[in-house]
């Protein structure tokens, strides 16, 4: 498994993600080939990932995400070459839409990893100042009809990215978007330690990634 870079400032090297497949063969760095698909593949990269979240006293969770210039591409996603090429890959090589998310400064990528038998999924977390998390699932990762979310009240609608979605208050304190819930594709992301209009404006802000 490849493992992917953290974008953020002064963060520790940590151990890399390891496939949860036994089964599965590690591929090079870059897009998906037509060779035997392996079943999980992680997120292309270099260098380290961090092993704790920065704890940066300045930085806290914004509303404001890092200013899109609406062009559609990885450029405009979190992280770094190597992350970024990562959506890139995905976007290559499955037929549903891929979104990455463009935050502040003091976010970088935890751990993310895709697989694309069965239509694939691509799953990938972010971690930000004082233990914030996003995580983004998309694809076809859920098989259950309540749509892999947590537990919670109904918020009302809500954007993931360009796609119509619903909110969940969680009972744990994690806030969850929902697009296509029940359904194969969808499309989940899922925050804690956010305010939920910070998480909210986060998600509706998510960007389209286009392959190539």
């Amino acid at each position: 498994m490849l493992v992917v870079a953290a974008c953020g400032e002064g963060t520790e090297p940590t151990a890399r993600p390891t496939a949860t497949d036994s089964s599965a063969s590690t591929p090079t760095a870059g897009a998906p080939t037509e060779e035997p698909t392996p079943t999980e593949v992680p997120l292309p990269s270099d260098e380290p990932v961090p092993t704790e979240t920065p704890a940066p006293t300045e930085d806290v969770p914004s509303a404001e995400p890092t200013p899109s210039d609406g062009s559609g591409t990885a450029a405009e996603c979190t992280g770094t070459d190597a992350n970024r090429e990562f959506y890139v890959s995905v976007a290559n090589a499955v037929d549903w839409p891929v979104f990455c998310p463009a935050l502040p400064s003091g976010w970088f990528v935890d751990a993310g990893s895709y697989r694309l038998a069965g239509g694939g999924w691509m799953k990938i977390a972010y971690r930000g100042p004082g233990g914030a998390r996003l995580e983004l699932s998309e694809g076809h990762f859920c098989g259950d009809a309540d749509g892999c979310v947590p537990d919670g009240a109904d918020g009302g609608p809500a954007a993931f990215g360009s796609l119509d979605g619903t909110l969940v208050i969680g009972s744990d304190g994690r806030h969850a978007v929902v697009a296509d819930r029940g359904s194969s594709p969808t499309w989940v992301a899922i925050g804690s330690g956010l305010d939920v209009e910070v998480f909210t404006g986060f998600v509706a802000d998510l960007v389209p990634v286009i392959g190539g």
